[in-house]
């Protein structure tokens, strides 16, 4: 039987995972140079063999996809 507090763990997990797909398919889509530096951000890059993932590092992870495009248009709109 799984526990309200799993329950809830997973339902968060879903969540954050579901907006990090949605923005990711957003800035591929519409900021493709964005997109293609994702493969080259240390944050996508394990430090170590197995990692463990959990909740807090994908929070982390979609803030940092956040800041990029707020980064990417503050200084593209800029630029003209």
């Amino acid at each position: 039987m799984v526990s309200i507090n799993t329950f809830l763990t997973m339902n968060d997990l879903r969540k954050v995972l579901g907006e990090i797909s949605q923005l990711t398919t957003d800035i591929e889509t519409n900021y493709p140079g964005l997109y293609r530096s994702l493969d080259e951000n240390p944050l996508t890059i394990p430090a170590k063999n197995h990692p463990h993932v959990n909740k807090e590092d994908l929070k982390e992870y979609l803030e940092s996809l956040k800041q990029l495009i707020k980064h990417h248009l503050e200084t593209h709109t800029k630029n003209g």
